[in-house]
């Protein structure tokens, strides 16, 4: 629980950060925001999978690159599920897809597998 809670955590730093940086990207409020994180992880963690299978020849002819296609599809999804979380396009869920993975590339590798914080050059 508190690995998932941390995910969020990053999840939310991650959409807070793309709001800033792309004008297309609006959050009601801070509750907004990370009800929006929780539910990008829950998505993440049901939906993409499934689409992701669903999507593999198109993945593989594309060299993986359909999967940012993939990402931006479940930030939008998470935008049209919660109220007071808009997104103005295609091209602003893409670059906020991509401000989000690598916030969360980030986060991630200073969370262990087991949801705790590690040190770095142990």
């Amino acid at each position: 629980m508190v690995g998932f809670l941390l995910r969020a955590a990053i999840s939310a730093l991650g959409l807070w950060l793309a709001s800033v940086l792309l004008s297309g990207i609006r959050f009601e409020s801070p509750a907004k925001l990370a009800i929006a994180a929780v539910l990008l992880g829950v998505i993440n963690a049901v939906v993409r999978p499934i689409a992701f299978i669903l999507t593999l020849p198109l993945t593989l002819v594309t060299l993986g690159l359909f999967l940012f296609v993939l990402n931006a599809a479940m930030v939008g999804l998470v935008a049209r599920l919660v109220p007071g979380f808009t997104i103005s396009g295609f091209w602003t869920a893409m670059g906020a897809a991509v401000i989000v993975w690598l916030v969360s590339w980030l986060g991630s590798s200073l969370i262990g597998s087991k949801g705790r914080l590690e040190r770095i050059g142990k």
